[in-house]
């Protein structure tokens, strides 16, 4: 083994991105609500590399800003030659650097850390550079890998290979491990005569073994390189990713009845004996403890759901709700910066923004809090226990005491004492007979 030897990542992001149709640098689209270079950066973190680069070409200052809380150098590859040109981008910022070197790629975020740990393994004493492959269920137009056992023989680009060889299921992913020592003097050593002028990083496995080295192969399933260079491979790497997703969360003791209609986000906490219905979205930030069920078609981020919490159908909580346990909010109710205590509950029609909502509330169907006035936000306090009748608005800032009832249909503007009975709407009035005599001298009228 060589976990004492130190350890330096390249990772390749100088592609144009010309088949994304967009302004943003294409390794900056977001997988599961995050950058997808960042799920493979935050994968390499694992081992906890000494030194990381990233090769970039345009839009650098994307990139640059993206990396900008994380110890990691970025160099320019101009004009863009190949992969082999790509990395010696990076000969600068390995000065001095002794040890391993993985090279990865911004735009295949699904390689886990055990996978790069696997490569770093197989780069023992005797092996010069090692090579993840894989074997897709059409090879197209990959590079081959010619083996013998995990020994490689030959590396060859597919636009370069002859029938035989691609005829060839074994396929190189492009990621490899070398040792810092030999990488940038093989890479110096690289032609571009090939079939598109090009200096390919693979070359250097050929020259490894030219020289009487030893390179070899270990491999992976094809999910796990899968690559993104238009918008379509970008939702297959979604994809991808979300069903592995699911199936982590249905192993850690979580019920989803349509398991393919439930999209999370990179950083959602579930915790088990938590059941989510179809059609259920979870954007960034969420959390939701046991015992809680989702109800179907719900939209959810930046919430805090506490225990056997009920929310939705058709609910949209959005960044700073908090609930309680045991707090309920139903269908076609919305909430933002809202915190429920335990036990309360908006069953229906609700807006809830900049409001604390005590324990044991109650909010009536068509509730809302008018927050803004069109310039500033101001926050609603509704005390434990109290009740608001339906179709109420409670123009902020205002304060409901505890227990406190405040009566259907009420525009409620002032504070209201803990029990007391709140009503602001006029007196009902009735005129007997009216309705008969109107529709005696409609009738009269239409026959005229």
């Amino acid at each position: 083994m060589n976990s004492l030897r130190p350890l330096a990542a390249i990772i390749l992001a100088a592609g144009q991105g010309t088949r994304m149709k967009s302004s943003l640098h294409k390794v900056l689209h977001p997988i599961a609500h995050k950058a997808m270079m960042l799920h493979l950066v935050d994968n390499l973190a694992g081992l906890a590399p000494d030194r990381t680069v990233v090769v970039v070409g345009a839009r650098r200052e994307q990139v640059e800003a993206a990396l900008a809380r994380r110890n990691i150098s970025i160099a320019t590859q101009s004009p863009q030659l190949g992969t082999g040109h790509a990395v010696q981008q990076a000969e600068a910022a390995l000065a001095g650097f002794d040890g391993d070197v993985l090279i990865l790629y911004g735009d295949a975020p699904l390689v886990t850390a055990e996978t790069m740990a696997r490569l770093r393994a197989a780069l023992t004493p005797d092996v010069d550079a090692v090579v993840l492959g894989f074997r897709p269920a059409d090879a197209g137009a990959y590079g081959r890998i010619i083996a013998d056992g995990d020994t490689i023989t030959k590396m060859v680009e597919f636009k370069d290979a002859s029938p035989a060889e691609r005829a060839v299921t074994l396929c190189n992913s492009g990621l490899m491990a070398v040792r810092s020592t030999a990488l940038f003097p093989l890479l110096a050593r690289v032609g571009n005569d090939n079939a598109a002028g090009e200096y390919y990083l693979p070359d250097i496995i050929g020259l490894i073994i030219a020289d009487g080295g030893t390179a070899r192969v270990i491999e992976t399933d094809a999910d796990e390189v899968a690559g993104v260079n238009s918008r379509a491979e970008l939702a297959g790497v979604e994809a991808i990713w979300q069903r592995r997703r699911r199936a982590a969360a249905m192993a850690d003791g979580v019920t989803l009845i349509d398991p393919d209609s439930v999209f999370f986000a990179h950083d959602t906490v579930i915790a088990n004996d938590v059941t989510i219905e179809p059609f259920v979205v979870f954007g960034p930030g969420v959390r939701v403890a046991s015992g809680t069920i989702i109800h179907a078609h719900s939209h959810i981020e930046g919430a805090d759901i506490g225990e056997n919490c009920s929310v939705g159908p058709f609910a949209r909580l959005r960044p700073g709700t908090v609930l309680g346990a045991k707090a309920r909010i139903g269908n076609f109710v919305e909430t933002k910066k809202a915190v429920l205590g335990a036990g309360a509950k908006a069953n229906h029609l609700t807006y809830l923004g900049d409001a604390t909502v005590g324990a044991g509330a109650n909010i009536g169907a068509g509730t809302i809090t008018c927050t803004y006035d069109g310039f500033f936000k101001y926050k609603t306090v509704i005390g434990a226990g109290a009740f608001i009748g339906s179709n109420s608005a409670l123009v902020a800032p205002v304060t409901i005491g505890d227990g406190a009832i405040v009566g259907a249909g009420s525009t409620i503007t002032a504070d209201v004492p803990g029990d007391a009975l709140a009503l602001v709407r006029p007196a009902q009035l009735a005129k007997p007979g009216w309705a008969a005599a109107f529709r005696s001298a409609m009738s009269a009228k239409k026959k005229d």
